[in-house]
């Protein structure tokens, strides 16, 4: 679905002003349709996401995912596991490990993946400030898996992962999808969760997986109202 800068400013909870001023400025994803400025609803989120911009999942899965079952992230995280001390010196050492470490179907090529989450960082840093990072597939039906996963590492050392806010990352969010609604369902929800103040301390904290699962529990279903 295209968006008009009036939908975009909706989601991203700012003046219409303000989207004008990114587009001239050139930084955020857009292009002219009949001198029509419009944005595409999955790369909106994308840009929200890498720069930390609370995205009301609320309003976009009411606009863009519609009725249906779609899986929370308390479970999509239970499904993938929290893992401790996780090895690498750098990006790409530190993706290599993480890919090693999550819980797929044998079927999955993990080389593949590897090379395509590699490649997704190279479009621009999945680091989204404050030691934070969401590496994840932009195309999530390339890899045929059947359910989703959200595998969060804490890393044994903190890395360069050439982040907005330059800071290095210690904790990394992987998203695996079966489809592209269900990735952008999930992406939505945790861009909108890393700013919940009692989430945000257990990551500090690498509190235990259980405790984690608990305050990431509650914090979703006040979403969900």
């Amino acid at each position: 679905m295209q968006l008009s800068v009036k939908d975009a400013a909706a989601l991203l909870n700012v003046s219409d002003e303000t989207v004008y001023k990114w587009v001239r400025q050139e930084e955020i994803p857009s292009h002219t349709v009949n001198e029509d400025i419009r944005f595409n609803r999955a790369d909106l989120l994308e840009w929200a996401t890498s720069r930390n911009i609370p995205v009301s999942p609320d309003l976009f899965e009411a606009k863009e995912l519609g009725k249906g079952v779609l899986p929370t992230l308390t479970e999509a995280l239970k499904a993938g596991g929290v893992v401790y001390r996780v090895g690498g010196t750098n990006q790409a050492s530190v993706l290599r490990a993480i890919v090693g470490l999550l819980k797929l179907p044998e079927k999955v090529d993990r080389e593949f993946l590897y090379q395509i989450l590699l490649a997704r960082e190279s479009l621009g840093s999945t680091g989204i400030g404050d030691g934070v990072a969401i590496p994840h597939v932009r195309n999530p039906v390339v890899l045929h898996v059947s359910e989703p996963v959200v595998t969060l590492s804490f890393l044994e050392t903190p890395i360069d992962f050439h982040a907005l806010d330059g800071k290095p990352v210690n904790t990394l969010f992987t998203l695996i999808s079966p489809t592209v609604k269900t990735h952008l369902h999930l992406l939505s929800r945790l861009g909108f969760i890393l700013h919940n103040p009692a989430f945000k301390a257990a990551l500090k904290r690498q509190s235990s997986r259980d405790e984690i699962l608990a305050v990431l529990a509650t914090a979703e279903a006040a979403i969900q109202g």
